[in-house]
């Protein structure tokens, strides 16, 4: 089942511009920052069910909220830094449980997937009066699964405009979109087999090393080591093949994966959202003799314990420095890498609108995570749903 308990996504808008390399900092001194820097503010949503997905647009300006209640809301951010509902209309006939912005080199185009087993692709008009609130338009419709489609991400600005989908039968969908200016026509280029209940997936963001999407299952009836695959595009045989299966690191279900930007890093990193939060390394070393295929040395540099609570989201900021989680103990908790490579939690932001710093102690696992009261979401009816943000101020 899915949890309404998504507390506070911060997307890869929520760090804003980093114009000081204030990562240089002591881990005192962003502790000082982030007392200076965050402020809360609850949002009434108006959805009538629980809240599944959040997510930001490229800039951090507009929001886009998803819920079981079936609908999408567009949330625009004012002058005055308060956020106002500019759209808000019914996408799927069942829950919707991810929703996602492409790049706006391509326009102002969202991507809705659903427990109704279709994804979704709309746009917003152009010239559309103002004050309005239905100048969202359904492009197309993408209806190749048979059973509910968990996840729904577009590609990286530089591959093009692909899409891509996870479905609960096990099968990894590649879309493109083979005329920008015609968001109508979809072709479905690939289709991967994963697991049963592949539940999420993240394309790799990194631009000097081939295309590679992680995919993860949260099916609870599987009693497997195996809960994360890896697939990367071959150029050669251009098509996506699975390259590696991450084995003995994760074993609870996967709710969340996300790529960390990769800004010089010779390796990629991968944050993982289960009963707990891991962080994993993907070292190449090479590639293999046969397809071309690259060679993985997988590492285990940090396991986050959330306190009992279940995590359901992990989002880097933009320089892939501090990572975000969140669980259903009301809390999203971030997490630092000190130049030993040494995680820690810097933070623990409440669902009640205060933060909490934890002391300043170099351990993989917080010595320090107090015990949060979560947001009460009661289903069904005219209740409101808020949403919890945290912003950080420009530096």
């Amino acid at each position: 089942t899915k949890s309404g308990a998504l507390i506070g996504l911060l997307s890869e808008a929520w760090i804003g511009p980093w114009t000081e390399a204030w990562t240089l900092f002591t881990a005192s001194g962003i502790l000082q920052l982030a007392r200076a820097m965050f402020a809360a503010k609850n949002i009434p949503t108006d959805h009538k069910d629980l809240i599944h997905d959040v997510s930001y647009d490229f800039y951090g300006g507009r929001m886009a909220t998803c819920s079981s209640d079936q609908s999408v809301k567009v949330w625009d951010k004012g002058e005055n830094g308060q956020w106002h509902c500019t759209a808000s209309w019914k996408t799927h006939s069942g829950s919707v449980w991810r929703v996602t912005w492409a790049h706006p080199e391509f326009g102002q185009v969202l991507a809705t997937c659903s427990f109704d087993r279709t994804a979704a692709v709309w746009e917003e008009q152009v010239g559309e009066q103002k004050g309005t609130d239905t100048h969202w338009v359904k492009r197309a419709s993408l209806v190749d699964s048979r059973t509910a489609v968990n996840d729904v991400k577009f590609s990286p600005r530089h591959l093009g405009l692909h899409l891509a989908t996870v479905s609960t039968d096990g099968q990894l969908r590649v879309y493109e979109a083979p005329d920008v200016m015609n968001l109508s026509q979809w072709s479905l280029m690939h289709v991967l087999s994963c697991k049963p209940g592949t539940s999420c997936l993240s394309w790799n963001p990194s631009r000097v090393h081939p295309p590679m999407i992680v995919v993860g299952t949260d099916d609870p009836g599987a009693m497997t080591s195996t809960r994360l695959q890896i697939f990367e595009y071959s150029e050669d045989a251009r098509k996506w093949q699975k390259i590696h299966s991450i084995v003995g690191i994760v074993f609870d279900p996967v709710h969340d994966v996300a790529f960390a930007p990769n800004l010089g890093r010779s390796h990629h990193v991968l944050a993982v959202a289960s009963k707990d939060v891991d962080i994993i390394q993907l070292v190449p070393t090479g590639t293999d003799a046969h397809g071309g295929n690259t060679k993985l040395d997988v590492r285990h540099p940090a396991h986050f314990d959330h306190q009992g609570a279940q995590v359901w989201r992990v989002e880097w900021n933009v320089t892939g420095t501090i990572l975000a989680s969140s669980g259903d103990d009301g809390c999203v908790r971030l997490w630092k890498a000190n130049y030993l490579e040494n995680w820690k939690c810097i933070s623990v932001l409440k669902a009640d609108g205060t933060s909490l710093f934890p002391p300043s102690t170099s351990t993989h696992t917080p010595a320090v995570t107090p015990t949060g009261h979560p947001i009460q979401f009661s289903g069904g009816g005219h209740t409101t749903h808020p949403v919890w943000m945290r912003e950080i101020g420009d530096l």
